[in-house]
C-alpha cells in the first residue's frame, strides 16, 4: 500500500466516522478539499481520494456549484465491509467472531430445508476444494462457493446475499497463517479444513439442524482460534497479504 493510499484511508475513516457519528448531520457542507487538506496536513490528493470514496458509499453528495454535503441518509447506509478493512489481523478475527453466529445457523437452516441439487452442489464444492488444495487464491474461491452452497441450500435469500456480498473476504488468507510452516504442517492443516467441511455437509445431507450448527460452530471456533493464537504470537496485527 503506498503512503499516499494510507493516508486516504485513514482520512477517508476519520471523515466518516464524524459523519457516523452525528458530528457532521445530514445536509452539512463540508470544508472544501483545499481548507481539509490545510488542517489535516495532507495533499489536494489525498483529501480527493477519501472524498471520493464517501461519494461512492453515498455518504457525501456534491452539487454543481454549492459544494460537498452530508447526504440525508448517511447515518444509514447499507453495512458494509471494505477490502482494505480485512487487510489487519485483528480485522479477520472480527469478522470471524461475528462469522461465528451467522455460519451455525446458516447450516442449521441448510440441514433442516436442502434439497436433492443443494446437496450435489455441497458434493462438489467439496471435491472442488480438494483438486485446488495446492492454489491458495483458487482454493480460498473454492472455499466461498462451499459457504454460497449451504447459503442456498439455507432456502434463505438473505444469506445468500451476505455470502455473495461478503466474497472472498469470507474466507481468512492462509498464507500468513502457513508461513514459515514445513509441508507435512501445511498438508496437515489442509486435511483438518477438510475434515471440518465434511462434517457440516454429512449433517447438512442427513437432515440434522443440530448436528450442523454444530459442526459449522466448531469449524468456525477452530478458524477463530488458529487466528487468535497467530496474533498473540506475532504480539500485534500484521498487513495481509491478498492470497
Amino acid at each position: 500500500m503506498t503512503k499516499t493510499m494510507s493516508m486516504a484511508d485513514t482520512l477517508h475513516a476519520k471523515l466518516e466516522a464524524r459523519i457516523r457519528s452525528g458530528e457532521l448531520p445530514p445536509g452539512t457542507r463540508l470544508p472544501t478539499q483545499k481548507v481539509i487538506a490545510e488542517d489535516e496536513k495532507v495533499s489536494r490528493t489525498v483529501v480527493r481520494e477519501a472524498m471520493a470514496r464517501l461519494e461512492a458509499q453515498g455518504i457525501t453528495v456534491a452539487r454543481q456549484g454549492s459544494g460537498v454535503f452530508v447526504s440525508d441518509d448517511a447515518r444509514y447506509q447499507a453495512f458494509q465491509i471494505t477490502r482494505q478493512e480485512m487487510r489487519e489481523l485483528a480485522d479477520v478475527i472480527r469478522l470471524l467472531e461475528v462469522r461465528l453466529a451467522v455460519e451455525a445457523e446458516m447450516a442449521a437452516f441448510a440441514a433442516a430445508r436442502r434439497t436433492l441439487p443443494d446437496i450435489a452442489a455441497l458434493r462438489a464444492a467439496l471435491r472442488e476444494m480438494a483438486e485446488v488444495a495446492d492454489d491458495p487464491e483458487a482454493s480460498a474461491a473454492a472455499d466461498v462457493r462451499f459457504h454460497m452452497a449451504i447459503a442456498r441450500a439455507s432456502q434463505n435469500d438473505m444469506y445468500v446475499r451476505l455470502v455473495d456480498f461478503l466474497g472472498v473476504r469470507l474466507v481468512p488468507p492462509r498464507s500468513l497463517y502457513l508461513r514459515d510452516m514445513p509441508v507435512e504442517a501445511q498438508q496437515a492443516y489442509v486435511e483438518k479444513v477438510r475434515a471440518e467441511h465434511e462434517a457440516i455437509v454429512e449433517a447438512i445431507v442427513r437432515m440434522n439442524p443440530a448436528g450442523a450448527r454444530d459442526a459449522a460452530r466448531h469449524h468456525m471456533q477452530e478458524s477463530l482460534s488458529r487466528h487468535t493464537e497467530l496474533s498473540e504470537t506475532i504480539g500485534q496485527a500484521e498487513p495481509l497479504s491478498d492470497n
